[in-house]
């Protein structure tokens, strides 16, 4: 039974609860969230996850087809490679480190890259110019090929490849915070709390910092695909991720070799990343779509 209320109460949610309330109208971008998740599950839990260790050989299962396949078997439920390792617990440390290592370079990148175009947008004159100029020439150029280049130099390893993969998305947030805090700088909030006596760093954190949200978000989440995309590519040019380390590019790399013998061994680490891909662009057009409609309401 319901209790009586005297007093009608209008229930307004929390910015978190609306954001989340907008954002699972949409059923795809609600998919791609489920999705996400799981990728997110997998690169915590991989270990526990996994039926086999990744690197155990069994020469008495080589190149063992998908468990649907007349000759496939359910002991390994994704088939085996060319060495009998088990191709879903490779496939599971793959995601892990593909994935893992994509989210840590874009908290890296983000962060400097937000600290360093705000910096660059609360200077002025000559300062502010040559830090624009010199990024913007620096964003001309690909991800990717700045990448190799500084793995060319530095050495190949996953760790240098995320060093340069880190390197090259840093620019593209210095360019966004800078040209966001730039046009918030001309608004009359900004001079009402100059009038108040406000210092540039309190105006930064207080008043521009929070609606900046949206920005990073977008920024963030096309970072996020540029840095699995590079990782992936490197690792397939045997420039990043090198053995015993196992990812999604190298185990396309290596499965060149039996791709006609063994095809699966090379469309399921490419339908991860092609997952991965989906299910971030699509988090990522709900939450901006989420964050507008709640801004409008």
């Amino acid at each position: 039974m319901q209790r009586f209320n005297l007093y009608q109460e209008e229930y307004h949610p929390s910015p978190l609860v609306n954001i989340w309330l907008e954002f699972r109208r949409s059923h795809i971008a609600l998919a791609g969230f489920v999705l996400l998740v799981i990728f997110l599950l997998i690169t915590v839990f991989a270990p526990l996850l996994a039926p086999y260790d990744p690197h155990l050989q069994n020469t008495n299962a080589i190149l063992l087809p998908p468990s649907w396949e007349p000759n496939g078997t359910v002991a390994h439920l994704l088939g085996t490679d060319g060495l009998g390792r088990d191709v879903f617990s490779r496939i599971m440390y793959a995601c892990r480190t593909t994935f893992g290592s994509g989210l840590l370079i874009v908290m890296i990148a983000a962060f400097i890259g937000v600290s360093v175009g705000a910096l660059a947008g609360v200077l002025s004159g000559v300062r502010s110019s040559v830090v624009n100029h010199l990024f913007d020439s620096i964003m001309s150029i690909p991800t990717l090929l700045i990448a190799i280049v500084i793995v060319a130099i530095l050495g190949t390893g996953l760790f240098n490849s995320m060093m340069a993969i880190t390197l090259a998305l840093i620019p593209q947030f210095v360019h966004q915070t800078r040209t966001y805090v730039r046009n918030e700088l001309q608004k009359d909030y900004v001079l009402l709390d100059r009038l108040d006596g406000a210092s540039s760093l309190r105006i930064f954190t207080h008043s521009i910092l929070p609606g900046m949200f949206e920005l990073i978000v977008v920024q963030a989440t096309i970072a996020l695909s540029v840095a699995i995309i590079d990782i992936s590519a490197l690792g397939f040019l045997s420039l990043g991720a090198q053995d015993p380390t196992i990812e999604l590019g190298a185990i396309l790399s290596l499965a060149l070799d039996v791709a006609y013998v063994a095809p699966w061994l090379i469309t399921l680490p490419g339908l991860c990343i092609f997952l991965m891909i989906f299910s971030i662009n699509v988090v990522g057009e709900g939450m901006r779509s989420a964050l507008r409609n709640r801004l409008h309401h």
